[in-house]
């Protein structure tokens, strides 16, 4: 029997049919006879049995299980889902004449629909700031903060930099890609499929880039992006730090192996700008268009940065770019694209990643 017609093998019709075959000929099996209404009961419940074994069946394997049974595949080796995470924002607070002023830890501020709170002093007048909402969602909102409780004296408070991104908990396709990685590439004792595994399992990290013997026999560097596939922040840094080498020692006394020095390190990132001449339709608004290009291009950017683990440089090419503004809605035409003042691809180094500085249409 071929593969392809197991599903039509053990279809209702196919199993009654079957059945029927096997009663002498000499007995009525039309639709409606004593046999055909004995046997037809039978046969469905027989096909949904089949439907349910199938379904059993791709309960098992990875590609087809799904949520808590893919959760019970990738524990058989050691791995688990990827919780959501709270967002840790920073936060900076004003007395009068705008001079900074410090709050009690613990203080609970609204913004938009979320609240954040306080968890540790940064330095005096700032905060980091944690968001009582799992997720994303803390990652994308900035602003004035409104406190919960009256604080005296304080005049003005404000939601800014994104030091450790939120997550949301993780997807199964992502959580099938992991599973798929760690059983192709098997990580062992710091190797570095190890280092990497390891060090995108804490929260915030969304890529590393891993240099073995950087400064010497036993010294790792890890080149981390947040979650957000951004720079990583001095605080992000200094928790991974913590989690794999604290204190750069090589006593083993985080996830390092004995013997390993580890520093964390994040990347440099390079402004871009883009010039180009375009002709828009007589309906389309320049304004409209410009962030329409802008928006394609950050998702350009975007993909360069996930892709950034893999690559030992990210190339920004100019035929990409100008594909993106001729695609916006509105662009008749485009000509003389520029990047960074050159009519040439831009090639960044191991280190470095894009972020869009501007976009000048002409």
């Amino acid at each position: 029997m071929e593969q392809e017609n197991l599903d039509e093998y053990f279809d209702y019709e196919t199993i009654l049919q079957r059945m029927l075959d096997r009663v002498p000929t000499q007995i009525d099996k039309r639709e409606g006879s004593i046999i055909y209404d004995a046997l037809a009961p039978a046969a469905a419940e027989l096909a949904q049995m089949y439907i349910t074994l199938k379904f059993n069946i791709d309960l098992v394997f990875a590609d087809t299980a799904p949520e808590e049974y893919l959760d019970r595949l990738c524990g058989q080796i050691g791995l688990t889902r990827n919780e959501a995470t709270y967002a840790i924002r920073k936060g900076t607070f004003y007395g009068e004449s705008d001079k900074k002023m410090d709050v009690d830890i613990g203080e609970r501020f609204t913004i938009g629909d979320l609240v954040f709170k306080t968890i540790q002093k940064m330095e005096d007048g700032s905060y980091e700031m944690q968001c009582e909402t799992e997720g994303v969602i803390g990652n994308n909102i900035t602003g004035n903060l409104i406190p919960v409780n009256y604080i005296e004296g304080l005049v003005r408070a404000e939601l800014t930099d994104v030091l450790i991104p939120g997550e949301d908990q993780e997807s199964d396709e992502a959580l099938r890609a992991r599973y798929y990685e760690t059983t192709n590439e098997q990580g062992f004792g710091g190797n570095i499929i190890d280092y990497q595994n390891k060090t995108k399992e804490i929260a915030g990290v969304g890529a590393v880039k891993v240099t073995p013997i950087w400064n010497g026999p036993g010294t790792v560097k890890l080149t981390i992006l947040d979650s957000d596939y951004n720079k990583a922040s001095n605080v992000l840094i200094e928790n991974v730090q913590k989690e794999i080498c604290p204190d750069l020692s090589e006593d083993g006394l985080g996830i390092a192996p004995i013997g390993h020095t580890v520093t964390v390190d994040t990347v440099t990132e390079v402004g871009i700008s883009i010039t180009s001449d375009v002709t828009i339709s007589e309906t389309a608004q320049m304004d409209n268009v410009k962030k329409a290009v802008e928006k394609a291009i950050n998702d350009y950017f975007l993909q360069l940065k996930k892709d950034w683990e893999k690559s030992e440089t990210t190339i920004i090419r100019k035929s990409q770019v100008e594909t993106l503004i001729l695609n916006t809605e509105g662009v008749i035409d485009v000509t003389n694209t520029s990047i960074n003042e050159r009519g040439s691809n831009i090639e960044l180094q191991k280190f470095e990643i894009p972020t869009l500085k501007g976009v000048t249409l002409i």
